[in-house]
């Protein structure tokens, strides 16, 4: 029998939200609690893959590496985003690293019980299904805007959908700590390039600072 504990913290995951109560005691009652201090790797690119991670707690980043052997930030994840399901569902290397930020705590998934359970619950089949497509949208912004679109517009767009947190005023939406240079690395570009960027950013009162975190408008506000 899963825990209250496990179950209570599944259905504040948006993947799980929509999962049937038996099936996310089925899901609860096959995973493994890991805690990782910061700075760690929990997924190596490359490597294969035996295990796909909700992160419970914590903050951590995806990132490639470029033909050069530079670390590439493809995104950043905080409590109630999974990853490594890839791997498991193709068999094939991971295709990213993920490594913490800060402290966090996982709950591991087994490719085997992963499989079991996408077999046995059509609704978190589909859950999965969706979040892919959502990260696959995701993908092909991403690539549209590295063609077409000038390197503010890109680092707008980038700040936009980073920013989840209120701000203290709630008229804006404030971004997790950034670097010029990840920002830089996200937008390909230089890390020279966005300061200038982000320094006109705020002189058109668009944006604005506090230390590592920026805070843009509400869409739509």
């Amino acid at each position: 029998m899963a825990s209250v504990d496990a179950l209570a913290s599944l259905r504040g995951i948006p993947l799980f939200s929509r999962v049937a109560q038996p099936d996310l005691e089925q899901i609860a009652s096959h995973l493994i609690e890991r805690r990782y201090p910061r700075n760690t790797t929990i997924v190596e690119e490359g490597l294969p893959g035996d295990y796909m991670y909700i992160l419970r707690d914590g903050r951590v980043k995806v990132t490639k590496l470029s033909e050069d052997g530079r670390e590439k930030i493809l995104d950043f994840l905080e409590a109630g985003s999974f990853v490594g399901e890839m791997a498991l569902l193709e068999r094939g290397p991971r295709s990213a690293s993920v490594k913490t930020l800060s402290p966090v705590r996982v709950l591991a998934l087994s490719r085997t019980d992963f499989i079991a359970l996408l077999r046995k619950s059509p609704d978190l089949a589909l859950a999965v299904i969706q979040e892919l497509s959502r990260r696959l949208r995701t993908v092909n912004e991403q690539a549209s805007s590295l063609s077409f679109q000038r390197v503010k517009e890109r680092t707008m767009g980038l700040l936009e959908r980073l920013a989840k947190d209120p701000s203290e005023d709630g008229d804006r939406l404030v971004t997790p700590s950034l670097t010029h240079q990840q920002i830089a690395d996200m937008v390909g570009t230089s890390r020279e390039t966005v300061t200038r960027v982000v320094k006109d950013l705020k002189e058109s009162g668009w944006l604005r600072q506090e230390g590592k975190r920026y805070q843009v408008p509400q869409v739509g506000a």
